[in-house]
This record gives C-alpha cells, sequence and structure tokens, in this order.
C-alpha cells in the first residue's frame, strides 16, 4: 500500500480545507495517508513516504509562507529526486505565479510531478474535487 504524506501550512483555513480534500482524494485511490501541518513535520520524515502532497497559500509578492513553510520545503527539495508529488494552495490576489515558481522548483528537483490546485480565497466545490483527483492521481502514480 502506497503511504502518502499531505504537509501544509495555512492561516485562514483554505488551505487546510484543500489539504483534507487531497488527503480523501488519496485514501479513496487505496493509500495510506497521514496529514500534517508544516511545523509536525520534517525532510528527515521524508523517507517514511512514497509520495507527497504539499499545501501552502501564495504570501507576499507571491511567495511560499517564510517562517515555516519555505524553510522545510528548502529542506526537502534534496529529497525529491524521483518521488511523486503534487501541490495545492489558494491565493487572495495575484495570478498564481507562486504556484508556477514552486511547480518549477519542484520539477527541477526531479520530483515526478503530477500536478497542482490553486483556488482563489476558500475553495469552492470545484476546487475541492480537483483536490480530491490530486489525490488520486497521486496515488496511481506511487
Amino acid at each position: 500500500m502506497s503511504k502518502i504524506a499531505v504537509v501544509f501550512w495555512s492561516g485562514t483555513g483554505n488551505t487546510e480545507a484543500m489539504a483534507e480534500a487531497a488527503a480523501e482524494g488519496a485514501k479513496s485511490a487505496g493509500a495510506d495517508v497521514e496529514v500534517f501541518q508544516v511545523d509536525d513535520f520534517n525532510a528527515s520524515d521524508m523517507a517514511d513516504y512514497n509520495g507527497f502532497l504539499f499545501g501552502c497559500p501564495a504570501m507576499g509578492d507571491e511567495v511560499l509562507e517564510e517562517d515555516s513553510f519555505e524553510p522545510f520545503f528548502a529542506e526537502a527539495e534534496a529529497k525529491l529526486n524521483g518521488v511523486p508529488v503534487g501541490l495545492f494552495g489558494s491565493y487572495g490576489w495575484g495570478g498564481g505565479a507562486w504556484m508556477e515558481n514552486w511547480s518549477e522548483r519542484t520539477k527541477e528537483a526531479g520530483a515526478k510531478f503530477v500536478g497542482s490546485v490553486i483556488a482563489e480565497n476558500a475553495p469552492d466545490d470545484e476546487a475541492l474535487d480537483e483536490c480530491r483527483k490530486l489525490g488520486e492521481d497521486l496515488t496511481k502514480a506511487v
């Protein structure tokens, strides 16, 4: 059975809702899934999982959250080569440049990139369905 970690940061609950939907999708596809807020997960824990769903909203000038998520992801990048990864997050302004940059970083790290989902502010039903599909697609890629 595939073991997947969903690791996220959420300030308002929007990205947390997306994390829960992505986890549901991975579970429905047969994966063993654990969900973590980023402060409760270390890059050293990554060896215990077959794939990852990472979630972070756009912050500041369309960047990842800088105090917790960015330092975690900078360390995690070295462990992504050949590993299935999906990304998700919400934004309140801009057009999603943070996700484009984050997706590119993930691919450059050698990850088996399965896709990304973004939602403006609170995720609607369509965005939550896309997150569930992202979880399913990640499980199939493991």
